[in-house]
């Protein structure tokens, strides 16, 4: 198998009917919500982002936009442009929507305060004026995964240091409420509604632990978790959802820094990263997929390792509660 034999590989393996594969995912959420769920209609948070906005699309195809709320729930660090791409999403496809700022609650219980203490420890003149995110490294080389803390000085000055495991927890532990505020709203419109809640990770994300449980992993259908990234992007254009939907970068719009999802969790851009992922599950070796990474052998051996070690160490995040014999 040349270079040119694993590309063709790798583009046949993630190539879809799209019509089919939409009304398949249609045919799933309806028979789902008549004969399993009992519930009239659905809720989907709405960032701007590729994978809600897909999510939106595919829920209005499959009940009419009467029957689909949409939310809006940005906070503090969320980018502006968030809300004007969420709100152009669902004045698009016509569903009815409310926009809620969490960043209240999230000061109420403590989301930035505790984040800040713990940046602090780092970098003790950090103040609400200055910015930040977390970055990865070392998982693709071959290394075991580690965290950078990058703040950004209200001047613009960049600082960089790596992350203690503790200050890393708190972190994320800290910045994992905006996802569980977000989920709680969901459920509310949910209830009120007699609705199901849509999750919308994508399967890069839903493999590899991209989502925060019982915040964004929570949900009664997740509709695309088994359409890799590239995928997604394909069924937007199919869907029709506008151009500058369609070529939307991934971001994780957790931080108060820019940051791409590629720099904080896969380390690799989400055309190559479905590329491994696919070449790992359909057990192609490394040195193939090296060809196509235009890399070379041991950092494709480093890829699947991290791939590996990610469902391992997110395994948790998967699982349901834990009980002493089956109940049902």
């Amino acid at each position: 198998m040349d270079n040119s034999d694993i590309q063709e590989l790798v583009i046949s393996g993630l190539a879809l009917d799209l019509e089919q594969e939409a009304a398949r995912i249609s045919d799933f959420i309806r028979n789902l919500l008549r004969a399993k769920l009992h519930r009239r209609g659905l809720v989907v948070a709405v960032s701007g982002g590729i994978d809600s906005s897909v999510c939106l699309a595919l829920a209005v195809r499959t009940l009419g936009p009467k029957k689909v709320f949409g939310l809006l729930l940005p906070e503090t660090d969320s980018s502006s442009e968030s809300v004007t791409l969420g709100r152009q999403v669902v004045d698009f496809f016509d569903v009815p929507y409310e926009i809620k700022n969490i960043a209240p609650t999230l000061e109420a219980i403590g989301c930035y305060e505790q984040r800040d203490t713990a940046i602090r420890e780092i970098f003790p003149e950090y103040d609400n004026s200055w910015k930040n995110k977390i970055v990865i490294s070392g998982g693709t080389a071959g290394a075991i995964n580690h965290f950078y803390l990058v703040v950004q000085e209200p001047g613009g000055e960049q600082l960089k240091e790596r992350l203690a495991l503790k200050q890393y927890l708190k972190i994320v532990a800290a910045t994992n409420f905006k996802q569980r505020i977000r989920k709680n709203l969901e459920y509310f419109h949910a209830d009120r509604l007699n609705y199901a809640v849509i999750g919308t990770p994508n399967r890069l994300e839903y493999d590899q632990g991209f989502f925060v449980k019982n915040g964004d992993g929570a949900a009664d259908i997740k509709p695309i978790a088994h359409l890799y990234k590239t995928q997604v992007y394909a069924m937007a254009r199919h869907l029709g959802l506008p151009d500058n939907i369609c070529s939307t970068t991934p971001t994780t719009d957790t931080y108060s820094l820019e940051q791409g999802q590629d720099e904080f969790y896969f380390a690799l851009p989400y055309q190559q990263m479905d590329a491994a992922l696919w070449c790992y599950n359909h057990q192609v070796p490394a040195e193939k997929l090296a060809d196509y990474l235009n890399t070379t052998e041991e950092q494709a051996k480093a890829i699947y390792h991290d791939i590996e070690s990610k469902r391992k160490t997110t395994a948790y995040l998967h699982m349901p509660p834990c009980v002493i014999e089956d109940i049902f």
